[in-house]
């Protein structure tokens, strides 16, 4: 596993993002892990996941894309702070685009903040997290109703490998068959639970051991996709 994989586990972990324990999700699934995005709040925190997110880009996509697009509202931080990593990281000045809620009829009008696209624009999305994939059938059509680009990936910064919407595939592979776009994540869950499986965090002592590790386990089993393997 790339070292930047493993520091961004960790630091998930540092930041209360990444938890494990029980808890009850939207859905009304009982999970033994819990993420939540919005925990990322200090200026140190949003700098080193705007850098993780530039380096899973540039690994995954390379260079031959202009434009990140992040969703409203969650998005619009992560792109705003992975096009600065990415220049300092990279050299690349790209510029950024989101989208408003509601249209705008005044000023700066429109349904986009920032960059506004243009025909054969080569487009980035990124997200916190991907569970179902409903949030990409949302935001496909609003960046072809606005020009014709090119959608070159998803990136997002958990993939949390569960069955998607339609079928047992993942949300990100159900993503990469039906739009035709290539879907990727910082890290996997198997590979958080590969990397802290009876790791000793400092202050924080094991968070997946044997009891945590079955549960992970026995929740795959039931709602993982099908290309989901955990050991």
């Amino acid at each position: 596993m790339e070292q930047y994989k493993k520091d961004f586990i960790r630091f998930m972990v540092e930041c209360d993002v990444l938890r494990f324990g029980e808890f009850t999700l939207k859905s009304g699934r009982k999970s033994p892990f819990f993420m939540n995005a919005g925990g990322y709040v200090t200026g140190s925190q949003l700098e080193k996941l705007g850098e993780a997110y530039a380096r899973a880009i540039h690994e995954r996509f390379g260079d031959d894309f202009d434009v990140l697009f992040g969703p409203a509202y969650k998005g619009i931080p992560l792109a705003v702070m992975t096009v600065i990593a990415y220049h300092r990281l990279f050299g690349r000045d790209l510029r950024y685009c989101s989208n408003r809620k509601e249209v705008k009829d005044h000023g700066d009008a429109g349904i986009l903040l920032g960059y506004q696209l243009r025909d054969g624009d080569r487009v980035v999305i990124i997200e916190d997290v991907t569970t179902s994939g409903k949030s990409i059938e949302e935001t496909v059509p609003i960046l072809r109703a606005q020009a014709d680009v090119k959608i070159v990936g998803l990136m997002v910064s958990l993939n949390r490998e569960e069955k998607g919407l339609h079928s047992d595939r993942s949300a990100l592979d159900e993503i990469r068959e039906t739009w035709g776009i290539e879907s990727s994540a910082i890290v996997t869950m198997h590979e958080v639970m590969k990397e802290l499986y009876g790791e000793e965090i400092e202050g924080r002592g094991v968070l997946i051991d044997d009891t945590i590790y079955a549960a992970l386990t026995e929740y795959y089993r039931t709602y993982g996709a099908s290309s989901v393997q955990t050991g």
